[in-house]
């Protein structure tokens, strides 16, 4: 039985199981990262981008943001990416937005490679892995269900390389199996320390991942029988641990812990929720379609443990995900994350069975497939930042009505300047979530959404978070004299306020859309 399971693993696996394959792997690759960027775009300030840009320009320039420091530094505690990027741009001596646009490219064309090489290990036709790879790259910015992520984000984050690190973390798994395992074990934890360094969050769910594949796809027998469910059990015990023992939550942090929908799934629209169960389905339909024997094991054991991981956090998130619960540590973790590996594992799938069975050599199938796949993913992300470019080059001057004002207030205000502005600014038509941070260089009061995130994730903000949405509650609509009483007595000297609004107060920059004034 031993032998027969690593046979069929080594089948499946006729390149080297170290990384040697073929010309055409690097070459694909190449050519589907420049697609990608063409149909997701690139928005280096947006969402969480901001956050983390905002982090690495104080590493680099520490008199900025004076103000409201911490919901720049909070995210920095546990982990290495920020002062890594921080340190290649100082020795490369490049500007921060040049950096950035380079790991975008490096860390989308190592996520396509990383897939690239999992497909290798788990189809046996070069039509197949293309073809996995090909779907891959035309829905990269493909949301997951309702977790408010997606599979790779048109930005540069942490995730941009914890995501490749835990593919080729699996990849050295399936090596490990087919009898490679002393040196390939060693990979697949170097693999996972990276990913641990840059985001300690994804690197565990990546542990589970491989702790599941290794033990489904184990030449022992009792190892594949109860392994899995040791696993499981202990999962569930380890959330139930946190649950209990959790520390109370203050009544301000509860209120921010209900603003994050996405934690708690029976919050969820109902397609989000289909979103869940539907890549489950996709992966047992396809798993009992092609049977074992033309599959080979390596192709059945990662389908078998991605059904496991998906099943095993949807439990999970069924049980301690719950808004109603006493506290909300478990939720916080987001245990539904781990549906990034099932993502990735099923479009794989997916893309390799369209291929093997319907696109074959045929160029104008594989142009209508490309073209019907990556159409809706470019619409959407159009649709996300419509009053933006759709790639935010550095030399390219932005169109987007608010970025202008926060350049402006860039290069025309102190460095120690504290504004002010509707907490939900960046959710505003128009406003694409281009972080005020990142852009303008400037400290601000929190806001509703990404300073919420920050706080929700780090209970020590709240009274702060919860002071300035009080603070900026009603600040479009105030009087002047309210704004002054309400702003000035915090050190607040500038507002933001759209064009519409009315006020008194000098606004020494103004567009069709937002009015930069002094708070005097």
């Amino acid at each position: 039985m031993a032998t027969t399971v690593v046979e069929r693993i080594s089948e499946t696996s006729p390149v080297s199981a170290l990384g040697q394959i073929s010309a055409r792997g690097p070459v694909l690759v190449t050519t589907l990262t420049l697609l990608v960027l063409i149909v997701h775009g690139y928005h280096p300030w947006s969402e969480d981008g901001g956050l983390y840009a905002a982090g690495i320009k104080h590493l680099l320039a520490p008199q900025l943001y004076p103000h409201q420091t911490e919901f720049v530094t909070g995210h920095l505690r546990f982990s290495l990416f920020a002062p890594a990027v921080a340190a290649l741009t100082r020795s490369s001596r490049l500007p921060l937005d040049w950096v950035l646009l380079f790991l975008y490219c490096a860390t989308t064309w190592l996520t396509l490679y990383a897939a690239w090489q999992l497909a290798t290990r788990i189809f046996t036709s070069v039509p197949a892995r293309c073809g996995g790879v090909v779907l891959l790259a035309c829905w990269l910015s493909l949301p997951l269900a309702g977790t408010a992520l997606m599979l790779m984000d048109p930005y540069v984050t942490a995730r941009s390389i914890s995501t490749p690190l835990s593919i080729l973390a699996l990849c050295w798994v399936l090596d490990a199996l087919a009898g490679e395992s002393t040196k390939a074990w060693l990979l697949c934890t170097a693999a996972l320390l990276l990913a641990a360094a840059v985001h300690p969050l994804m690197a565990g769910y990546a542990i589970g991942s491989v702790l599941l594949l290794a033990s489904l796809g184990s030449s022992r027998r009792f190892l594949r029988l109860w392994a899995g469910f040791a696993i499981a059990a202990a999962s569930l015990l380890l959330a139930l641990a946190i649950q209990l023992y959790a520390a109370p939550e203050s009544a301000d942090y509860v209120r921010i812990a209900m603003t994050r929908y996405y934690w708690f799934p029976g919050q969820w629209q109902w397609y989000e929720r289909i979103g869940l169960i539907a890549p489950l389905l996709i992966l047992a339909a396809l798993l009992l379609w092609k049977n074992r024997a033309s599959a080979g094991a390596a192709y059945t054991t990662t389908i078998r443990m991605s059904i496991a991981l998906g099943s095993l956090s949807l439990v999970i998130a069924a049980l301690f995900s719950r808004a109603r619960l006493a506290t909300h540590t478990v939720a916080r973790l987001q245990p539904l994350r781990t549906f990034q590996t099932v993502y990735i594992v099923m479009i794989l799938v997916l893309g390799a069975t369209l291929a093997e069975y319907l696109l074959k050599k045929s160029p104008w199938r594989w142009a209508v497939l490309i073209t019907l796949a990556s159409a809706p993913m470019y619409i959407a992300q159009r649709a996300v930042a419509p009053a933006s470019l759709h790639i935010e080059l550095p030399w390219r001057t932005p169109q987007n009505s608010w970025v202008q004002a926060f350049l402006w207030i860039r290069g025309n205000t102190p460095t120690d300047a504290l504004f002010a502005m509707d907490p939900h600014y960046i959710t505003s038509d128009g406003e694409d979530a281009q972080s005020f941070r990142a852009v303008a260089e400037r400290s601000t009061l929190p806001d509703y959404s990404k300073d919420g995130g920050e706080a929700s994730i780090t209970p020590q903000l709240t009274s702060a978070w919860a002071a300035g949405q009080s603070l900026q509650a009603n600040i479009e609509h105030q009087s002047d004299a309210a704004r002054l009483a309400t702003l000035a007595s915090v050190g607040v000297d500038w507002i933001i306020l759209r064009a519409s609004s009315q006020t008194a107060f000098a606004c020494p920059y103004r567009n069709a859309v937002v009015k930069v004034c002094r708070l005097h």
